[in-house]
């Protein structure tokens, strides 16, 4: 790990602990661990086999999106690789923001592709899941509002998803549409910041027309995959299998403490859980817990202790397995220093 980084990880693990301690604190540390002590272990690992299936599912969605790209990577092995990039989304502050560098670091690795074609690898898989996400919301909650008035907190959660969502998509809108003038313009006051910084090997002028090149690549890359209608259909079919995958895992997990749960409520649950990956903890630890813990309890009628417990049940299946096997993946694929 590169020392000028530790003092995040630290803060972000420090962190992540201190929101679980409260979490753990609030709910009972004690009914907690004797939900976990209950659980039926058949089904805890029915849980883990289906987390392997999410990471199944979005690995071919990584496969087909940098074969869109030109970018041949095999089947195999493009599991090992989702699973790198997931362990380093999970391992640094704001989840996807600060994992995807290092993601792209790996598929350009293993791959032989460009570093910036694999950027565009990573952050397409992200960007795209977030469509299936945004309709099994809606889909979930407007089941839930027929049988359920929605109560203030589904619909502060509901209103936060909207808004961040939204002001990615505008982002990327804008991102978009003024990418010609991000081109001309952004090298040319880059370039002199990062020579005068001596951060380059070259000089101002060539390092320009170098940031132009791979401005230029990155843009066009994006622009393949937008414009391949086939794949970009079996690229979002397979992000949706992928939640699916994870929402029986959910209701795997609730079922291994005897407790059955309305699908419809994970449906919502998972995806507006997530978006708690956005704040400044290693892949979103304890926030994301405690976020499923303040959705789940009030529209499942479950206790808060046995919710905790089918949480980190389910958290251990697609937080803590990933970190394990992406973890060994990106040793082996001689990735050993997080930048």
């Amino acid at each position: 790990m590169d020392e000028r980084n530790k003092p995040a990880f630290l803060i972000g693990g420090f962190g992540a602990i201190a929101v679980l301690a409260v979490l753990f604190f609030i709910v009972g540390a004690r009914p907690i661990v004797d939900s976990l002590l209950s659980a039926e272990p058949s089904l805890v690992a029915a849980t883990f086999a289906l987390a392997l299936c999410w990471l199944a599912a979005w690995s071919l969605m990584l496969r087909t999106v940098l074969g869109t790209l030109g970018v041949d990577l095999p089947l195999v092995r493009s599991f090992f690789v989702y699973s790198g990039a997931v362990f380093a989304n999970n391992v640094t502050p704001f989840g996807q923001a600060g994992g995807e560098p290092i993601a792209a670091l790996l598929i350009s690795k293993v791959s032989g592709a460009r570093y910036e074609t694999s950027l565009v690898g990573i952050a397409s898989v992200d960007v795209l899941n977030v469509i299936p996400s945004i309709s099994l919301i809606l889909v979930g909650v407007g089941y839930y509002a027929t049988t359920a008035a929605i109560g203030e907190r589904l619909e502060t959660a509901v209103g936060s998803a909207v808004v961040l969502i939204g002001g990615i998509v505008l982002a990327m809108g804008l991102l978009w549409r003024y990418r010609d003038a991000i081109i001309d313009r952004l090298p040319a006051i880059i370039a002199p910041r990062i020579g005068r910084l001596g951060l380059g090997r070259f000089d101002s002028e060539t390092l320009e027309d170098d940031l132009t090149d791979r401005m230029g690549r990155f843009f066009e890359n994006i622009e393949r995959i937008a414009t391949d209608r086939w794949r970009l259909g079996a690229i979002i079919g397979l992000s949706l299998c992928g939640w699916l995958f994870q929402t029986v895992a959910l209701l795997a997990a609730f079922a291994a403490l005897g407790h059955s749960v309305p699908v419809y409520v994970l449906l919502f649950a998972i995806p507006l859980a997530n978006v708690a990956g956005a704040a400044p903890l290693p892949g979103g630890l304890g926030g994301i817990e405690a976020a499923f813990v303040t959705l789940l309890v009030p529209t499942t009628g479950v206790a808060a202790s046995a919710v905790t417990a089918a949480v980190l049940i389910f958290r251990g299946a697609v937080y803590w397995l990933p970190i394990l096997i992406g973890g060994a993946s990106v040793s082996a694929f001689g990735i050993r220093t997080i930048k």
